[in-house]
């Protein structure tokens, strides 16, 4: 097979060109600007472009598919042309359906969570040596790569995100995977650039829900995930909610039964992620006990809630958190694992949705767990993205915090938290950017 990937750089178009490679297909790509990780990682698989831009000279009748990335765009020269020479053209998730028909699918999707209930699984699939593909949205420890394709995987756990599939299929990509077994963790409005209503955006999800062919396990401390639980379904519904535990000396322990297990994850909404990936274990023969032992090891997804450093008064987290639901989340997450230490939050406005100013006020309360709360900004990012300014008075309004503090430059930004004395408290950076590039280590070596 003979496949050329359009927007090759993407966080899962190059893990998808890697696994394709390494199942031995003929791979090649392109992209008008590639960054690191992607960057360094195509490389070493001999798979970065020899040149950056679209090259439609480089299409031709040899080609099996074309695979489409998100960042490409409808008038993309290579597309064109592909469609000139009528050469089949798939999204990913559409050419991942076609190539997994024959597995038993199994998919996460929610709003929040997806990506650590994906990676839990596959880390206690990994360690009892159970075979699967996969697709996650984050680097996990023990994995090469975040996609894998193979022929004889019985199964695939697949990381159902809720955004458009590619520019010409508008599609939630979630809406292609036809499940199995689902999970749906929850609902809580986002893309509002594509989903203009909370009506729009939670109709995705009873799609999703009406495709799922077997078991639905759903957390039923969402209220809207309850109400879809009450509509008519022909699949089995199995709903979670957050497990027995207890903490101490900072450590995590759950118990089921007569036993009581020790976690490195912590928090309300981590631990329901864990019972989530728990019961998909169950649906694939996985007792409790086997569950347990191995997800006792499991440190997190990249950036999700992930140790940046460990000091011996104050510890550093970064987390990919950055819509209401997810600040909330985490901030409290924070204070009830280190109920006797201060917290520092700072979130990074960076999405689509974060940056629009009438989205703005769903976050209000949703810092308020932090004993300083720290929103960050960036006026270059909201030109690049052609939204309507916002000002730091608006942010403050919308957030409702009192002792509210808004930067917008990452050089203040720096030497703010650089200036903080840091005895007894804990930081906790927040964004699915990269606060205009702050370097996370520097600012930790100085903090700690």
């Amino acid at each position: 097979m003979k496949i050329h990937l359009i927007a090759i750089g993407g966080s899962a178009m190059h893990n998808m060109a890697i696994a394709l490679s390494l199942k031995g297909f003929e791979v090649s790509g392109s992209d008008d600007a590639i960054f690191n990780p992607s960057k360094s990682r195509l490389e070493k698989y001999n798979l970065f472009p020899e040149k950056m831009g679209w090259h439609p000279q480089s299409i031709d009748e040899s080609m099996d598919a074309i695979i489409l990335g998100m960042h490409a765009r409808e008038d993309n020269p290579e597309l064109l042309r592909a469609k000139e020479l009528n050469i089949p053209i798939y999204s990913y998730p559409e050419y991942i359906y076609n190539q997994s028909q024959n597995k038993k699918r199994i998919v996460i999707g929610g709003s929040h969570g997806k990506t650590s209930i994906t990676a839990m699984i596959l880390h206690v699939l990994n360690l009892l040596n159970l075979d699967c593909d996969y697709m996650v949205g984050a680097q996990l420890n023990g994995f090469e790569a975040m996609f894998r394709l193979s022929d004889d995987a019985p199964i695939i756990i697949l990381e159902g995100d809720e955004y458009l599939s590619s520019p010409i299929d508008r599609r939630p990509k979630f809406h292609w995977y036809k499940p199995d077994i689902a999970v749906l963790s929850g609902i809580a409005w986002d893309h509002i650039n594509v989903f203009p209503t909370f009506e729009n955006y939670v109709d995705q999800f009873r799609i999703f829900k009406d495709d799922v062919k077997e078991t639905l396990i759903y957390c039923e401390d969402d209220v809207e995930l309850c109400k879809l639980a009450k509509e008519p379904t022909d699949c089995v519904l199995k709903s979670y909610s957050t497990p027995e535990f207890t903490i101490e000396n900072g450590q995590t322990f759950v118990s089921d039964q007569e036993s009581k297990y020790s976690l490195e994850i912590f928090g309300d909404h981590n631990l329901q992620n864990c019972n989530a990936a728990r019961m998909v274990c169950n649906e694939l023969g996985i007792t409790n006990d086997a569950f347990y032992t191995s997800i006792s090891s499991f440190k997190g997804a990249a950036n999700r809630l992930e140790l940046v450093k460990r000091g011996v008064e104050s510890v550093i987290y970064k987390d990919f958190a950055h819509s209401p639901s997810k600040l909330k989340a985490t901030t409290k997450a924070m204070k009830q694992q280190f109920k006797d230490r201060k917290l520092v939050a700072c979130m990074e406005l960076h999405t689509f949705s974060s940056l629009n100013k009438e989205f703005l006020q769903q976050y209000r309360g949703s810092m308020d767990s932090a004993d300083v709360a720290i929103v960050y900004f960036s006026e270059k990012a909201i030109a690049h993205k052609k939204l309507e300014p916002i000002s730091k008075q608006q942010v403050l309004d919308a957030f409702g915090g009192n002792g509210l503090v808004v930067i917008n430059d990452s050089e203040l930004l720096f030497d703010y938290l650089s200036s903080l004395n840091w005895r007894n408290k804990n930081l906790i950076m927040m964004s699915s950017g990269t606060f205009d590039g702050l370097p996370m280590s520097k600012l930790a070596d100085k903090v700690l």
